[in-house]
């Protein structure tokens, strides 16, 4: 193993399966399916998503909330939750310009412009809220967070569609490796589930149709999949140099030791039929890494549950790392939280070669006969990896690969 490894020293997590590490990680190895129906989304093509359960931003400790979007209050718990496991302290910080934030997104604030949109057209343009763009940016999760922790460093905001929140951690290990950093705050957090991205993937055919049976509308890789199921959340990562993690006597989680980051060049939503950009961004990561295929032990795959994606993913797994790496998508259990995605499954990854658990993909009950590579379905398996591949496919075909090794 050569090249550059950024540890992982804190995480924090709010996703569908729970508010908090512990939860979200517990009802993933449970295989727990979080897609429900839900009133508010009544009258619109698909009134099922997979929704953060019981989030309350007051209770969280946000007490001007109403100053920031829903995905941005994700970020803020999630940024928190991941300072506080490593060991940091928000504002305490040796030199503040050394601390940089970069927290992706693919909507942003859909919820706020979709609202202020509607109040310009009910109410007029003097009823629109002066909030509506500081809540709307992209970049605003990032650059509250940054607000929140004292963070002077680079801040930034990729916007890499699905990809967003593993590009944000694989440019946050670029930044250490150049030596711009010494603490990244690095991760994704959307909450796109609003009538407008609901009526549009709907209207483009990718939501499952499983209207009947909402936890089991999510099932990667099986022979009935028809769709994914929406999602929200934030996944945010700590990083830091294994020579700085040391030098506070600190014990990583994991380490991320490879990033690729690829283009189809083919369609603005489909995926190259050959995952010709995919398997580009897990090559380049292996090779970023000094490592083979048959390294790999487990991938955690982007597996949307769409009739597409999957078994064009396992053939490129297939071909890069062999039959032998055990795979499942953990958006069985969470739906697609889009930009939030990648982040949120490198950190799960992140606990899989921390804890030995490979957690299966909730929902799969019959693999695809086309999807020829070992799919971890029905229960965990208690195993004992060492590195691990997280997949990360965006609209646009932007990809973004990251491989996670034990600390």
């Amino acid at each position: 193993m050569t090249g550059f490894a950024a540890a992982i020293t804190g995480i924090g997590l709010v996703t569908p399966a729970g508010v908090g590490v512990k939860e979200s990680w517990d009802r993933v190895v449970d295989g727990l399916p979080t897609a429900a129906h839900h009133d508010d989304l009544a009258g619109l093509p698909v009134t099922m998503a997979c929704r953060v359960p019981g989030f309350d931003p007051a209770g969280q400790g946000l007490r001007a909330a109403w100053q920031w979007d829903r995905y941005s209050q994700f970020a803020l718990v999630a940024a928190r939750e991941a300072l506080a496991h490593a060991g940091l302290t928000a504002g305490e910080w040796a030199d503040s310009s050394r601390v940089a934030v970069i927290l992706g997104s693919g909507a942003g604030g859909t919820a706020t412009l979709e609202e202020q949109h509607r109040v310009l057209i009910e109410e007029g343009p003097s009823e629109v809220s002066p909030m509506t763009l500081p809540m709307g940016l992209l970049n605003m999760a990032a650059g509250q967070v940054a607000i929140d922790i004292g963070a002077n460093g680079p801040c930034m905001a990729p916007c890499t569609a699905c990809a967003a929140g593993a590009s944000a951690i694989g440019l946050g290990r670029e930044l250490l490796r150049s030596g711009l950093a010494d603490i990244v705050v690095a991760g994704g957090a959307e909450a796109p589930i609003t009538p407008l991205y609901l009526s549009s993937f709907a209207r483009m055919r990718a939501l499952s149709r499983r209207l009947d049976d909402p936890q089991s509308a999510s099932r990667p890789f099986d022979t009935g999949r028809d769709g994914f199921v929406l999602g929200e959340g934030a996944g945010v990562v700590v990083l830091e140099s294994e020579e700085h993690a040391r030098a506070r006597g600190v014990q990583p989680v994991a380490k991320v030791i490879g990033y690729g980051a690829s283009a189809d060049a083919h369609h603005v939503t489909s995926p190259h039929p050959e995952g010709k950009g995919a398997e580009l961004a897990v090559r380049a990561a292996l090779a970023d890494a000094g490592l083979t295929g048959r390294d790999i032990g487990y991938v955690n795959a982007h597996g949307t549950s769409t009739p597409l994606n999957d078994v064009i993913e396992a053939g490129v797994i297939r071909r890069v790392a062999g039959t032998d790496a055990q795979v499942s998508s953990t958006k069985g259990v969470t739906g697609h939280p889009l930009g939030a995605a990648g982040s949120i499954e490198a950190a799960f990854a992140a606990l899989t070669v921390h804890h030995g658990v490979v957690p299966p993909s909730a929902g799969t009950t019959e693999i695809d006969p086309r999807v020829e590579v070992d799919v971890v379905h029905g229960a965990a398996r208690r195993r004992p990896v060492e590195v691990a591949l997280s997949n990360s496919f965006g609209f646009g075909g932007q990809n973004a690969a990251l491989l996670i090794a034990s600390a």
